[in-house]
């Protein structure tokens, strides 16, 4: 028998969606990202060829077909919940203490930290402060997450580093002026807004597209990347960033990527750990999660 049924993940995400009328409340509700749970509602729509959600500034709710399938549906996969056998009895929570630099920490590790609850419900992260120059000797901290300090810059031989996520950037934009650029160089009619610690990433990303473009006039700076999101948003200029920094924004619309051309700019966020340190259990399954969730 040929099934025509929808997969499960596309299901739920879905059901998720209608019963708290938000892409982020369900993607807390399903441990995932509001990525994936807007890609499989996507992937649903196609898969059955109709509108399921009708999606505005204001929130997400069902169509009168959208609803109607999910009056089909959700009792279903109740019983399917309810049919799952007990949990086994959980293994006690091993504390592990992360230094995470603070953008990537606020929008992009924290939301998939329900995904780690379930993943790997033995691990107990216990957050410390964030040192941009940190020397990796604090005796308080068993990892960090840190950027790149340049594309030629090496890790202090003590420290063992694997790359994560967030060597490329892309530009954005408000989704109201979207339809005006066209071309790289239309950017150049709005505000450049930067990062203070990385000027030259306009430079970078005009480059990468082959525009020579001379001495650029840089509009207001941020010294996160957090702040250039809210920015952009505001309305208040353009800006390049890494996308996993914008994850939130893209799905609910609040943000576009009008040229989606990446450059690289050899730095990106890197998990690091003692060399000495480096093959506790703890540390490998948590790094083994965080590659999972980056390429992801």
């Amino acid at each position: 028998m040929r099934i025509r049924s929808p997969s499960l993940p596309e299901l739920h995400a879905f059901v998720g969606v209608v019963e708290s009328g938000s892409f982020s409340l369900a993607a807390v509700r399903l441990s995932v990202t509001q990525g994936a749970v807007s890609r499989a509602v996507l992937r649903l729509e196609a898969r059955l060829g109709i509108d399921l959600l009708e999606r505005h500034p204001s929130g997400v709710r069902p169509t009168a077909t959208g609803q109607d399938y999910y009056q089909r549906i959700h009792r279903a996969l109740l019983e399917l919940e309810a049919a799952v056998p007990s949990e086994p009895a959980k293994q006690p929570k091993e504390e592990l203490r992360i230094s995470v630099i603070t953008s990537l920490n606020m929008r992009w590790l924290v939301p998939r930290l329900p995904s780690l609850a379930v993943d790997q419900p033995h691990v107990n992260l216990a957050f410390k402060s964030y040192l941009a120059n940190d020397d990796f000797r604090r005796t308080d901290v068993d990892c960090w997450i840190q950027q790149r300090a340049s594309a030629t810059s090496r890790w202090p031989r003590h420290v063992q580093a694997t790359y994560l996520i967030g060597r490329e950037v892309v530009p954005i934009c408000h989704p109201s002026i979207a339809d005006r650029i066209k071309a790289p160089q239309d950017f150049l009619r709005f505000p450049l807004l930067h990062h203070v610690r990385y000027p030259d990433n306009w430079a970078l990303w005009f480059n990468g597209q082959g525009v020579n473009t001379g001495s650029l006039t840089l509009g207001p700076g941020f010294d996160l990347g957090a702040g250039l999101v809210e920015a952009v948003c505001g309305q208040i200029g353009v800006a390049v960033i890494q996308p996993c920094l914008i994850e939130r924004e893209l799905a609910e619309q609040r943000l576009a990527i009008p040229i989606p051309e990446p450059t690289s700019t050899g730095r990106g966020y890197y998990f690091c750990a003692l060399r000495s340190r480096a093959d506790l259990p703890a540390i490998v399954s948590f790094k083994a999660w965080l590659l999972n969730q980056a390429a992801a």
